[in-house]
């Protein structure tokens, strides 16, 4: 299967993939979630993922992220093997994960969540013997972030994430995955139980983050919403990829028979 797509004309992809895998497997006993899955994320671009339930796009995207160990195959970052043992691994790699938990605290501020785990200290003693938090330097960074991704009905940093309305606080996760992600950002179901207009501005995010330069993973069942921004589609069946395609060559309906076997992608000539 040609990894750029079945009978696509994609111009824009013309370098080697940044994020690749090959031949991924994972088994939970006699449970097969990824049978020789394939994967290709190239620089710049925004991918979508989309399968029916149990096609095993959560177990690709979690070993992609470090939160899943395969049994078998490999995971290439710029050409070069990786082995994630944990999502610590790969976000030291650049790669973040949005999931669709959000993984927020409600009680803790905008600028805590966004620096929850790598968190600045203040510089000399107070910050290496009293192990002091420099709490202004966090705040200005993450007002900073947010300004950035054009999130400015969020007025007071300080505020709880629990008095925020759902696309803020969607609009947060993906700020942080942004401001830390240096090359991929993975996001799962980001328009997940939201409003028409909350949906309309997580969209101009990933669109935001994709013109700073950084790859974009979107998972989603929202068709309607892949059609528009991805760049193009994997599709994802019986834990492994059945073919990647060009939006703008097919049609919602052409991605739905794919993915639910009612039709068969036509393999590209070599």
């Amino acid at each position: 299967m040609d990894p750029k797509g079945v009978g696509m004309s994609n111009e824009s992809i013309t370098s080697a993939p940044l994020l690749q895998a090959r031949g991924l497997v994972k088994r939970y006993g006699r449970v097969t979630a990824l049978d020789h899955a394939d994967f290709d994320l190239y620089p710049g671009e925004i991918l979508a993922v989309i399968g029916d339930n149990g096609a095993g796009k959560s177990s690709l995207i979690r070993a992609l992220s470090g939160a899943l160990v395969p049994n078998a195959g490999e995971i290439r970052l710029d050409g070069k093997p990786v082995a994630f043992r944990s999502p610590l691994d790969a976000q030291a790699a650049g790669i973040e994960t949005v999931y669709q938990t959000l993984a927020l605290s409600p009680s803790l501020s905008i600028a805590d969540n966004m620096f929850l785990g790598r968190e600045l200290r203040r510089t000399g003693l107070l910050g290496t013997v009293c192990r002091m938090l420099d709490r202004k330097a966090m705040q200005r960074i993450a007002r900073e972030k947010l300004t950035e991704l054009g999130l400015m009905t969020v007025q007071n940093i300080n505020q709880c994430v629990e008095t925020l309305s759902g696309g803020q606080r969607q609009g947060v996760a993906v700020a942080r995955a942004a401001a830390f992600g240096s090359r991929v950002v993975i996001l799962d179901e980001p328009t997940a139980a939201l409003g028409v207009k909350e949906s309309r501005r997580v969209l101009e995010l990933i669109l935001d983050v994709r013109r700073r330069g950084l790859a974009v993973v979107l998972i989603s069942h929202n068709m309607p919403h892949v059609f528009e921004i991805a760049d193009r589609i994997h599709i994802h069946r019986l834990g492994r990829r059945l073919t990647v395609i060009d939006p703008k060559s097919y049609t919602m309906s052409d991605a739905v028979a794919f993915m639910t076997g009612a039709r068969a992608p036509v393999v590209a000539a070599a």
